[in-house]
């Protein structure tokens, strides 16, 4: 594997899934792999699982780590071609990728989308610029419109705690105060179409997700219809799509609570804000997943680094 860009490099999940719990089961089997190599973290947004898990993967893989924050530590970056740069940027793209090539074996990249302009946000101006002019290979951490490793973190999981063959899966919308990107919901979607599940999205109405994304997917605007029966409940906030990046109501009617969630499991990629998306007693019961999660990440970004060694070999 060249690059991981989005849940497309995936060639079979469930490969993937049995691979990722093999490493989990020994994390050191591979801690040579990437010795004398280095991988470079840039983060244009904040952090705290992403950086630490993909930085503990790499470490078991042997790799040395470069860690920038990109949005308050680098030049601006400019992206277009033909640009006259006597405004805000100071680099353009095409030397940053080629410079920061040089310095590292993988670069890994998260850029969130802005949320004001959905054509530039699709476009993938910082992760697709860097793959254009890097010379080395990408690893998408989160980006405008996807977030693969927390999917594939989201997999494992729900292999490891699901009982049945075909279980019945719930991505939820829930209240946030803000306005919230749509790539960890993107990505979980994708993911899902690669599973044998019944999966449902439920979110009010107005809050639907790219189209075509969720084509031929069960949409329920009821949240109560779409939870029934459900072994595994997904919860995100997002922002409008259509009305792109709005935030058209904050129902508290949404907050998952104990009671909706019944005998469901309780999943989200976190950080979360407690008793707005979720309350109390749902993150402190044994039906929340959200911890188990988070130490999932370890091991998704760790499958991810060996597939782009074992190709550099």
């Amino acid at each position: 594997m060249q690059h991981f860009l989005s849940i497309d490099d995936i060639d079979s999940l469930a490969d993937w899934v049995k691979a990722a719990r093999a490493i989990k089961i020994d994390p050191l089997q591979s801690k040579f792999l990437g010795r004398d190599k280095t991988i470079g973290l840039l983060f244009f947004n904040n952090s705290l699982r992403t950086r630490l898990s993909t930085q503990k993967a790499a470490m078991n893989l042997g790799m040395d780590v470069i860690v920038m924050n990109f949005g308050n530590e680098g030049w601006a970056l400019e992206y277009g071609d033909g640009t006259i740069m006597d405004q805000g940027t100071s680099e353009h793209i095409k030397e940053a990728a080629q410079v920061v090539s040089q310095y590292c074996d993988i670069i890994g990249l998260r850029a969130f989308a802005s949320l004001t302009d959905k054509e530039k946000d699709e476009a993938e101006m910082v992760l697709n610029g860097f793959r254009k002019y890097a010379s080395v290979p990408i690893v998408n951490l989160e980006s405008s419109v996807g977030h693969p490793l927390q999917a594939m973190t989201d997999a494992l999981t729900m292999a490891e705690n699901s009982t049945k063959a075909k279980p019945k899966v719930v991505l939820s919308w829930a209240p946030h105060p803000r306005a919230l990107p749509h790539a960890v919901a993107n990505s979980f979607v994708q993911m899902m179409r690669l599973q044998n599940a019944d999966f449902v999205i439920t979110h009010p109405e107005g809050y639907d997700l790219n189209p075509r994304i969720t084509k031929n997917i069960k949409i329920e605007y009821d949240q109560k219809k779409a939870f029934e029966n459900a072994d595994f409940v997904y919860v995100k906030n997002w922002s409008s799509y259509l009305n792109y990046g709005m935030v058209l109501n904050q129902d508290p009617s949404w907050m998952i609570t104990k009671e909706k969630l019944g005998d469901a499991k309780f999943m989200h990629c976190l950080p979360v804000r407690r008793n707005v998306v979720v309350e109390d007693a749902v993150l402190e019961s044994d039906r929340s997943l959200v911890i188990e999660q988070a130490n999932n990440r370890t091991y998704a970004a760790q499958l991810v680094l060996k597939k782009i060694l074992e190709h550099l070999k």
